[in-house]
């Protein structure tokens, strides 16, 4: 047994070494650069081409992130129904008040809280996945113009203060549409910069606003799964309030 533990644990430092090494080699430095209005110029291109106008219409949406959390977002009156395993959360997302629920159950007291926090901290991370693009011009961002190594037009977005993790910026590379193409990665999550995701396998919802389904990097996938939109509750196919119990 104590052989055992003794190669577990030169593998598991073996493992260790070769994943920082991998990730010394794919990190790289974020690039200067410097807002302006040519870059302005560029967000509302991108913008255009997602179709925003049409998203700003999207009441309602639902979707699946990663088989790991679902979804259901009021937009137009800021809440958002997050479920995962047996819980569910009814969430406001300007006060970040709200109602957990595990097993139908309606917690209470320090769970509660701690159902409503992480439902917030998922609903931040996912539904940037789900649609950054229109977030280009966010309070606290900043924008700005990097040259790729094609030489085109990158897109630089910094997320200054907002949502759980301020600071991070993403690089969009863009066609000649002005439709994203992927983004690199300077997130304070991770300490590898640079990292590449995809955006594709775009779908229209039934708004007009275009939503990116797969996002590929070389590590991993993340998939974005039954997506539906509608300008409103009945046009979404609900004939109830989904968050009567904290809409009062």
């Amino acid at each position: 047994m104590k052989k055992f533990f003794k190669w577990f644990f030169i593998l598991l430092a073996g493992v260790l070494v070769i994943l920082t090494a991998i990730g010394f080699i794919a990190h790289e430095s974020k690039p200067v650069s410097t807002p302006s209005t040519e870059a302005d110029a560029l967000a509302q291109k991108m913008m255009a081409a997602v179709n925003k106008s049409a998203w700003d219409t999207t009441a309602i949406i639902s979707w699946n992130f990663a088989d790991r959390q679902k979804y259901l977002w009021d937009k137009s009156r800021n809440f958002v129904k997050v479920m995962w395993d047996d819980n569910e959360v009814l969430l406001h997302t300007k006060s970040v008040t709200g109602k957990g629920y595990t097993d139908g159950k309606e917690a209470t007291g320090s769970k509660a809280q701690k159902l409503v926090d992480k439902a917030w901290s998922n609903f931040c991370n996912d539904s940037f996945w789900l649609n950054a693009i229109t977030k280009a011009f966010d309070p606290g961002t900043t924008r700005s113009i990097v040259k790729t190594e094609d030489g085109e037009d990158g897109l630089m977005v910094t997320y200054e203060s907002g949502g759980v993790t301020p600071g991070d910026s993403y690089l969009w590379n863009l066609d000649e549409n002005g439709m994203p193409e992927n983004w690199k990665m300077w997130v304070n999550i991770s300490p590898v910069g640079g990292i590449e995701f995809s955006w594709q396998d775009w779908i229209t919802l039934d708004t007009g606003a275009k939503i990116a389904t797969l996002h590929k990097s070389r590590i991993f996938d993340l998939a974005i799964k039954d997506v539906k939109g509608a300008a409103s509750l009945a046009a979404y196919g609900l004939t109830s309030d989904p968050f009567e119990a904290i809409a009062k």
